[in-house]
């Protein structure tokens, strides 16, 4: 199969590299050297730059590429808006739309799909930081901004860079089957299928973002006092400040609620101890401070979008 990414000036590596990786990875896996063929096109001839200033030959143009095309892949770059007016290219890509088994973007790749008219009425996904100013430019594509990855029919759309390698592992298990896919995705250090989406960061790395130092020690007392009273009056009072000054600031600094920095909080640690443990789910609850299993539960699925047994199943050590 022939795999052709296509990608612009100041491309992100990643971008390329990361599904490269894994359809070399799944060939190794196969046995079979020819299984997946990766291909690296662009609008222009010559060496590409990417964003972090390493450059990447050019296998083929857009005018001199021959030969079928199983997957078209199309990677994202800041420059994304400047190949969005190319109409040479759009056409080409109507074109190769067409006659290809499966086609789809990395991160930004979106918008030049979404300018040469591939997105409408589709169900996609781009970066987090870039889903509003594409639903808001291209209205007839439903964007899911906090997806992964998507799969409309033979359109696949992914999130930021690292997800271009979740989008080519989908991929590789359609092909060949899910055994394939985990052998790939071990080989590489990376989930099957990441839980949750773009939206689950880890509380951590949340505790960082704040601006205030009180803001950010009272994030660490919740990380380091997880079966403790973490209500918001609680917390508030630990703040030295009143319930609504305290979640007014705590709000604006973090961009969330205390109820849901605790909440994530807790399922964070949650997630982890699964990962690691064989522990019950009334003991899960209780480590991370539930007092209801129901409620642990609930919370549970609510956060990671898959319920403690399949995320057991997915990612247990």
């Amino acid at each position: 199969m022939r795999i052709a990414i296509l990608a612009f000036p100041r491309f992100q590596l990643l971008d390329v590299a990361g599904p490269a990786d894994v359809f070399a990875e799944a060939a190794r896996q196969l046995g079979q050297a020819q299984a997946y063929q990766v291909q690296m096109l662009s609008a222009s001839p010559g060496p590409l730059r990417s964003s972090c200033g390493l450059r990447m030959a050019v296998d083929a143009t857009v005018a001199t590429q021959r030969g079928a095309i199983d997957t078209l892949l199309v990677a994202g770059s800041p420059d994304r808006n400047d190949m969005a007016t190319d109409v040479p290219l759009q056409d080409w890509l109507r074109r190769r739309a067409r006659t290809v088994r499966r086609y789809g973007s990395v991160c930004t790749g979106a918008f030049v799909l979404a300018a040469a008219g591939l997105l409408d009425g589709k169900r996609v996904a781009t970066h987090w930081n870039s889903a509003a100013q594409l639903a808001a430019g291209y209205p007839d594509a439903c964007v899911e901004a906090d997806a992964i990855y998507v799969q409309d029919g033979r359109l696949f759309t992914s999130a930021g860079v690292t997800a271009g390698m979740d989008l080519a592992l989908a991929m590789v298990e359609q092909d060949h089957g899910r055994d394939l896919a985990l052998r790939v995705a071990r080989e590489l250090v990376m989930f099957l299928k990441r839980p949750g989406g773009q939206s689950q960061f880890s509380a951590h790395l949340a505790a960082q973002t704040a601006e205030r130092s009180s803001v950010r020690a009272l994030q660490e007392h919740v990380l380091a006092n997880l079966q403790a009273n973490l209500s918001v009056p609680a917390l508030a009072a630990h703040a030295g400040m009143s319930e609504r000054s305290f979640a007014r600031t705590f709000r604006s600094e973090t961009g969330t609620t205390p109820a849901e920095f605790v909440e994530n909080a807790r399922i964070d640690a949650a997630r982890r101890l699964a990962e690691e443990s064989d522990l019950p789910a009334k003991r899960l609850a209780d480590a991370v401070g539930y007092a209801s299993v129901d409620g642990f539960r609930r919370a549970f699925t609510r956060r990671l979008g898959v319920g403690l047994t399949e995320y057991r199943r997915r990612f247990a050590g």
